[in-house]
């Protein structure tokens, strides 16, 4: 369930704070949202993969560490951010 180089690139395009930008909270955050979907679908139809559920539960909470990182630095962009991704907050 990896991230597609292209479908990578297009999110780093549209979260990046300036030119050559991979890093930033907010591209982490996309990145990590985009996995956390594509493992969602992947357990509508894998229903008994414990695993990989587990991994799906790291990468909530790492964004959910983001997420309040954002929100307490900058929480104009924090709620940008929530707004693009349809994040429930």
């Amino acid at each position: 369930m990896t991230l597609v180089k292209d479908r990578k690139q297009e999110l780093v395009k549209t979260f990046a704070e300036h030119e050559g930008d991979t890093g930033s909270c907010s591209v982490q955050i996309a990145l990590l949202t985009e996995r956390i979907n594509n493992l969602t679908g992947h357990f509508k139809s894998h229903k008994k993969d414990f695993n990989s559920r587990v991994g799906l539960l790291r990468l909530v909470s790492q964004r959910k560490r983001l997420l309040d990182y954002s929100k307490r630095e900058n929480p104009e962009k924090y709620r940008e951010l929530i707004e693009k991704l349809k994040l429930k907050k």
